[in-house]
């Protein structure tokens, strides 16, 4: 299938927008938050509720007829130095609609103020509250773009080597899922490539953690053992430098016996999702979700 004339507009958009990346990290941030103003705005049927997690702001998404026993945990992207609550609040509320899960969206530290573990020990103390809230692991999806997808990964892979219950699956949209940055795409998709450079993710992954640690498999979970890993559903666009980390991450999954979901959305963008109801591959991708998410919780949720 051929993308759409309005994906395609907004691919040339943002090709313009982030032609210009030689921005600090501060100026990286105060633009995502200029952009949160058209994409920051949850759908009219999403409740928004902001909670406090031991010190992380953290806000609670739920759509109407929720089923509220469920919930997927989203960590948002942005290179684990920028992206936030309100630059992800369209998106996430989105996902909650398509689903018809609530969606419990945190704020993690970010580097280079609070490197690796930092954003890991977040997202683990997010997970073992709702734990202590009453959920069920086995009605939680923990899910994530970009490195937020990565996060998500590293997550799941730290609550299993500690012996914890992992959630019911994962959704990686997008992810990065290799800081090592190794992958034969960075060079093959350079120039298809409308959002991301290589030179700027070197610079964050090593904001995020030093250069000796970036081969840590919860760092890049390309490293991983992935045995006893949960169910996984990966959509990533094929103009992507970020596609090789997706192939390679199936490949060692499945290697390990680990059911693995693959979606290469030909012609999409990095994290195109964000884009909401502007496009109509997005629609369809949440609808993807919805389907893997139906799927996981044996049917039970909102059809």
């Amino acid at each position: 299938m051929s993308t759409s004339l309005r994906s395609r507009f907004w691919r040339t958009v943002l090709r313009k927008l982030f032609k210009n990346q030689n921005l600090s990290i501060a100026e990286h941030r105060a633009s995502g938050m200029k952009n949160s103003k058209l994409i920051g705005r949850a759908p009219k049927t999403v409740k928004v509720e902001k909670i406090d997690i031991d010190g992380i702001q953290a806000e609670w998404l739920t759509p109407l007829d929720a089923n509220h026993e469920q919930v997927i945990l989203y960590f948002h992207g942005g290179g684990y130095v920028t992206g936030s609550i309100e630059t992800y609040r369209m998106m996430c509320g989105l996902l909650a609609n398509y689903t018809g899960v609530k969606v419990l969206i945190p704020n993690y530290r970010l580097a280079p103020e609070n490197p690796y573990p930092a954003a890991l020990d977040d997202a683990l103390k997010v997970y073992r509250w709702l734990l202590a809230q009453g959920y069920s692991s086995a009605n939680i999806i923990v899910a994530g773009d970009s490195a937020g997808g990565g996060l998500s990964l590293a997550t799941v892979l730290a609550l299993r080597d500690k012996n914890e219950s992992p959630p019911a699956a994962v959704v990686c949209l997008s992810p990065w899922a290799d800081l090592t940055l190794k992958n034969e795409t960075h060079t093959t998709k350079a120039k298809a490539e409308a959002v991301l450079r290589t030179d700027v993710l070197r610079e964050w992954a090593l904001c995020y953690t030093d250069d000796t640690n970036l081969d840590n498999s919860l760092v890049s979970p390309i490293y991983a053992d992935f045995h006893g890993f949960p169910p996984l559903l990966i959509q990533v666009g094929s103009d992507e430098i970020l596609l090789g980390d997706s192939i390679l991450l199936v490949e060692r999954a499945k290697a390990d016996g680990a059911q693995v979901e693959l979606k290469i959305w030909d012609g999409m963008f990095h994290v195109w999702h964000v884009l909401g109801d502007l496009i109509p591959e997005s629609k369809m991708a949440f609808e993807e979700i919805g389907q893997f998410v139906r799927a996981q919780f044996d049917g039970s949720v909102r059809k």
